[in-house]
C-alpha cells in the first residue's frame, strides 16, 4: 500500500465533488494526474475504490472504509502543521468552513477578511453548500465548522446561534400578488420567478421546497447574487425569495414590495455547526470563537 496525504486528499475531493473533473481541479491537479494517482490507489490495494458512471462516481465499499480513513488521517495532519506552526515561522494552518449562501454574501465578508488579518498564519478554505449536504460534510469530518439553516437536522451534532435569517418574497408593487400582506409559498409557484444561479444553496434549497409540493418553480432568468435577482425583479421580471438581510444592505433606487411567506421555513435562524466545539483543532477553535463573538 502506497500512497501519500496528497493522493488521500484527492481521493476525499473526489467524493466530495462526485466526479474526478471536479475533484482534481479542487485538489489543484490536472485530470490525467489525479487519474493516474487513482488507478495506482487501486493497483497498490488491488482493489476497486470508485464505480464510474455517466453522471459521475461513487465509493464501492472498499472505498468507504478508505474514505473514513483517509479523513482521520487528514485531520491528524492538520492538528500536526498548526501545532507545529506556532514553532516554524511561516508555516499556515487551514480551517474548512461550510456556509450557505445567505451566511457567505450576507454575512462573512467583512468578519472573515477582519479575522484573516489578525491571523496572519490562517488560511480558510470557504464553499458554499446547502445546509444538508454541510451537516453531511461535518459529521464525515470534510469540515471543521459550518453555518446552517436551523430547519434541518442537526440532533448529533453541536450548534450554536449565528443569526436571525428570514426569508421573503419581493415583487414589483403592480404584481398581482402585491396587496397580500403575507403569501403562501405554493401561491407563488403559478407565477414567474427570478432565481439565483442554479448551482447556488438558496436555489437548490428553494428548488427542494417547491418538489416537496408537488411542482416547480417557473424560473425565467437567473442572476449570480441578491443584487442582481432584486434588480431584475424591480423592473418587473418576476418575484423572487431572497434574505431580508439583502434587502436591508442593498440600495436599490426601484421601490419592491416585500411579502412575508407563511412557511415554517421561510422563518429560519442560521446557526454555528460543528461535531464538537470543544474538540475542535486550535484554529477553528480561534474562528468559532469569532463568530460565535460576533453572533446576533
Amino acid at each position: 500500500m502506497h500512497f501519500d496525504l496528497t493522493d488521500l486528499r484527492l481521493y476525499l475531493n473526489i467524493l466530495g465533488t462526485g466526479n474526478i473533473t471536479a475533484g482534481a481541479a479542487r485538489s489543484h491537479l490536472s485530470l490525467a494526474a489525479a487519474s493516474a494517482r487513482i488507478r495506482a490507489m487501486e493497483a497498490s490495494l488491488g482493489i476497486e475504490l470508485l464505480e464510474r458512471g455517466r453522471r459521475g462516481v461513487t465509493p464501492t465499499p472498499a472505498g468507504k472504509a478508505l474514505a473514513q480513513h483517509a479523513r482521520t488521517l487528514m485531520q491528524q495532519a492538520e492538528r500536526l502543521q498548526q501545532d507545529l506552526a506556532e514553532y516554524a515561522k511561516g508555516v499556515k494552518g487551514q480551517v474548512r468552513l461550510l456556509c450557505n449562501t445567505t451566511a457567505i454574501t450576507e454575512y462573512l465578508p467583512e468578519l472573515l477578511a477582519d479575522f484573516l488579518r489578525d491571523h496572519p498564519n490562517l488560511d480558510i478554505d470557504l464553499q458554499e453548500l446547502p445546509s444538508t449536504r454541510i451537516t453531511h460534510a461535518l459529521r464525515q469530518g470534510a469540515a471543521d465548522l459550518g453555518i446552517v439553516s436551523d430547519a434541518i437536522d442537526t440532533h448529533d451534532l453541536q450548534t450554536r446561534p449565528f443569526r436571525d435569517d428570514p426569508l421573503v418574497l419581493i415583487m414589483p408593487r403592480e404584481h398581482p400578488l402585491a396587496q397580500a400582506a403575507s403569501v403562501s409559498f405554493t401561491d407563488t409557484l403559478h407565477h414567474d420567478y427570478v432565481g439565483l444561479n442554479a448551482n447556488s444553496a438558496l436555489a437548490v434549497y428553494l428548488e427542494e421546497q417547491a418538489l416537496h409540493t408537488g411542482s416547480r418553480m417557473q424560473i425565467r432568468i437567473r442572476a449570480d447574487g441578491f443584487d442582481g435577482v432584486m434588480r431584475m425583479v424591480a423592473h418587473g421580471a418576476g418575484l423572487a425569495i431572497v434574505p431580508l438581510a439583502a434587502i436591508q444592505r442593498g440600495s436599490l433606487d426601484e421601490p419592491l414590495k416585500i411579502v412575508a411567506l407563511k412557511e415554517d421555513w421561510a422563518q429560519r435562524k442560521l446557526l454555528l455547526c460543528a461535531r464538537s466545539f470543544d474538540n475542535l483543532p486550535g484554529y477553528a477553535r480561534a474562528l468559532f470563537e469569532a463568530l460565535q463573538g460576533d453572533s446576533l
